[in-house]
């Protein structure tokens, strides 16, 4: 059916094209031997072509610009006459007689082009009578495109200011009054056009209507380029007029347009000294048109206009356009009450993105709109739908854009309450846009106060807004895409928290506090992220004061090294119901180290004796264990404040520890790293060369027993690794000075192990070989070397 109407319509037009060229054809003839009478005898004809109704408007445009280009022709034609003596007044006296009035009307504004340009009469009084007698087609289709073609051939004819056509008895105001009225009989056309025909081709209609907007919205397009239209006529006559004409045609497609158009047309300066006027218009019109999309296209323009230099921003401010743009927007919403949540917030959106760009000094300006925001939301369940909470995202992110700088958006009391409307996911995601925000711009977090309005604000990220367990929702959603996104999230916390500093130590101390209250509340899932960085950033404070050991002047609240170990050991026990023991342990022996450099021994024996419970009670893993051993005798080995009994408790759990590893190998390594805790360079550090040789005997003991052990396996001995490991560190502690690591131990140790690789029973292993071999060869180069060190190497054989 569609098909076939599709080409119904083509037949008709190729008719209409037909006929017209035909009678064109006999009246250019007619032109041609200057026949006036038959000129506008088959120019009629020619015309009645466009009576027709059974074309589509985009079809009936195609006749239409044909008929137009033969109109020129014929009103070159009718200045000719008036050369040869036919006067003008004959001429639209003459084309009147034509039979039908379409025709007849189209001729008269061809002649009536000619006769204003003549001046024989006053070009108002033409201009009047034309646009009286277009009312005879009162067919919205021909109607339109007559009217259309009435004012295109008057508009470079208007008596306007500095026009040819302006005099005494001609002004400015009658070609404003010419283009209205022909304005306001085009709308009334193109609005009953949606009231013809049945329901059910309503999309249809819509869809023509469309198509022929621009012919109607041409008029005020006209009206802008008129030059005596200045601001005083603009407001008393101009806006007003047209803004009736859009009120009182109560028809949606209309209202949005023509708002539209005149947004579009006339100047921002009009605009902004008419504000009151065209705001005023915004309530009463449909509630079913897009007034979101105009107002906000006017404040576009508007922002952009403040944009374009500073001396317009004082107009700004005299007209009160803040004031009115947010009153107007109250009241549109108030009237359209069926407006969704989506469509409101996009009003604010667009209010506050003015504001930024036209008041950015104005933070109250700011937080009304943020205000009038959550008056608007309040009494409402939470937002879900995505339109809507990206507009709120929109809105919450238009001040960090603005500013760059997140203590501007925590001066805004109604910022975090905007943010209580939303969903957990999107707060989340405003959470982390507010970090990256602070991460890009390097903000700094210096009080307290700060830190605690900025952790209320993203607090979706810190623990679970609707009252659930973390713990509980990640096992739940335990897949890797939720795991991900939880871990980069908790991340940008971890990052945040490095962005907090002052330089006074009792603020600093203040904000670390209230950052502790909020993520110890937040789950135990959390903490493993957002502890180690809260505990990294209390020790960078106690770096800072280290040298104190008490109280300032006597005040109970001063910032000490000890009173902010004491945070930490409270912080650190949190993190054992995740439970996360060997980070625990790593924290605790970070702080024993900054302890050590405090010169606060007991406080770092008090972390050590925690780290040697956890590993005894929390850590069972067998790999955790080699780490975390091996964790604990590189930090005692760097530890210098303690006295002979704490160092020799410390340094007996280590060795003992060491020796119960469950892989010989690992009871090896562990027992051979141990030996460095009876020998520390340092000045004053421990010297026990003794000590050091029992290791490293127990060491190659534990080394032989496990080759015996793969022996008995296996059936062949391991590699030779262990003893090499061994050898590099004898040749270490040799270097070193120890008497009690000889020469002759160490040729022994070379013998054993090229033994143990020459043995049939022994496993090749090329890595093995190859790093003997390069300790023989640097045993080689020392004794080469000569000098001191020379001397000592020399009684070795390799």
């Amino acid at each position: 059916m569609v098909s076939e109407g599709i080409e119904d319509e083509e037949k008709w037009l190729a008719e209409g094209i037909a006929g017209l060229q035909h009678n064109a054809f006999y009246m250019h003839r007619a032109l041609d031997s200057n026949n006036l009478r038959d000129a506008l005898k088959y120019s009629a004809q020619m015309l009645s072509e466009l009576r027709t109704s059974r074309l589509s408007p985009h079809k009936y445009y195609e006749l239409y610009m044909r008929a137009f280009d033969e109109l020129r022709k014929l009103e070159m034609f009718f200045k000719e006459e008036t050369k040869r003596g036919c006067t003008i007044i004959d001429l639209y006296e003459l084309v009147q007689h034509a039979g039908n009035i379409l025709p007849r009307l189209y001729l008269l504004c061809t002649v009536g082009s000619v006769y204003i340009r003549s001046k024989e009469a006053p070009a108002k009084d033409v201009l009047k009578d034309l646009v009286e007698m277009c009312r005879g087609i009162q067919h919205p289709v021909r109607g339109l495109f007559l009217r259309s073609y009435l004012s295109q051939v008057s508009r470079d004819k208007l008596p306007d200011i500095g026009s040819e056509y302006e005099g005494d008895a001609d002004t400015v105001m009658d070609a404003v009054e010419f283009v209205l009225q022909n304005f306001t009989e085009m709308n009334k056309l193109w609005v009953r056009m949606q009231h013809q025909g049945p329901v059910r081709e309503k999309e249809k209609r819509e869809k023509e209507r469309s198509e022929l907007r621009d012919l109607v919205g041409k008029n005020l397009h006209v009206l802008s380029q008129i030059e005596g239209v200045d601001l005083e006529l603009y407001k008393e006559t101009v806006l007003p007029r047209v803004l009736e004409q859009v009120v009182n045609c109560k028809d949606e497609i209309a209202q949005f347009y023509l708002m539209d158009c005149i947004i579009q047309v006339f100047p921002d300066e009009y605009h902004l000294q008419t504000l009151e006027t065209l705001l005023g218009a915004c309530p009463q019109l449909q509630p079913t048109v897009d007034i979101k999309t105009v107002l906000s296209q006017l404040m576009e323009r508007l922002s952009n206009y403040a944009a374009s230099s500073a001396e317009v921003l004082p107009e700004f401010l005299q007209v009160e356009a803040f004031a009115k743009l947010s009153n107007a927007i109250g009241k549109v919403i108030e009237a359209q009450v069926d407006m969704p949540v989506v469509g409101s917030i996009g009003l604010y959106v667009s209010l506050l993105t003015f504001t930024l760009r036209v008041h950015p000094d104005r933070l109250d300006y700011v937080d009304q709109v943020l205000g009038a925001c959550v008056k608007k939301l309040s009494g409402k369940a939470k937002l879900e739908d995505s339109r809507g909470t990206k507009q709120i995202v929109a809105l919450l992110s238009a001040p960090l854009e603005k500013y760059n700088d997140i203590g501007i958006a925590l001066k805004l009391s109604n910022y975090p309450r905007v943010m209580d409307h939303l969903d957990s996911g999107t707060n989340k995601v405003m959470a982390v846009v507010i970090i990256q925000s602070i991460m890009k711009n390097n903000t700094c977090i210096s009080t307290a106060d700060k830190a605690e309005a900025l952790f209320e604000l993203i607090k979706g990220l810190i623990k679970d807004l609707d009252g659930t367990p973390v713990d509980e929702d990640i096992s739940f959603f335990c897949f890797s895409l939720m795991r991900r996104i939880f871990k980069e999230e908790q991340s940008s916390v971890a990052r945040l928290i490095h962005m907090l500093h002052n330089d006074d130590p009792e603020e600093m101390l203040k904000i670390i506090c209230v950052v502790r209250k909020h993520i110890l509340a937040g789950g135990p899932t959390r903490l493993a992220f957002t502890v180690p960085p809260l505990i990294f950033c209390a020790l960078k404070l106690v770096r800072r004061l280290q040298g104190q050991d008490g109280d300032v002047d006597g005040e109970e609240t001063s910032a000490t090294p000890k009173k902010i170990f004491q945070l930490l050991h409270q912080t650190i026990e949190a993190l054992l119901s995740v439970p996360a023991p060997e980070l625990a342990l790593r924290l605790y022996l970070q702080c024993a180290e900054a302890a050590n450099d405090c010169d606060l021994e007991p406080v770092a024996y008090e972390f050590f004796t925690q780290a040697f419970i956890l590993y005894e009670e929390e850590v069972a893993d067998s790999k955790a264990q080699v780490t975390a051993i091996h964790l604990i005798i590189g930090t005692l080995q760097r530890m210098n404040v303690f006295g002979v009994e704490n160092r020799d408790t410390l340094t007996h759990k280590s060795t003992g520890y060491s020796a119960k590893l469950l892989k010989k190998p690992d009871q090896c390594k562990a027992v051979y790293a141990c030996s460095h805790l009876f020998w520390v360079d340092d000045q004053d550090g421990v010297k026990d060369g003794e000590r050091v040789l029992l290791c490293l005997k127990r060491a190659l003991r534990i080394a032989n027993a496990a080759q015996q052990m793969a022996n008995v396996t296996r059936g062949s001995s391991g590699p030779v690794t262990l003893f090499v490991e061994i050898l590099n560190k004898y040749l270490y502690f040799f270097e070193k000075g120890n008497p009690q690591i000889t020469s002759a131990a160490i040729q022994g140790l070379v013998e054993l192990i090229t033994t143990e690789m020459q043995s049939d029973t022994t496993t090749p292993d090329p890595s093995a070989d190859a790093f003997f071999s390069s300790t023989l060869r640097y045993i080689q180069f020392q004794k080469q070397k000569g000098g001191a060190m020379g001397e000592k190497y020399e009684s070795i054989k390799v």
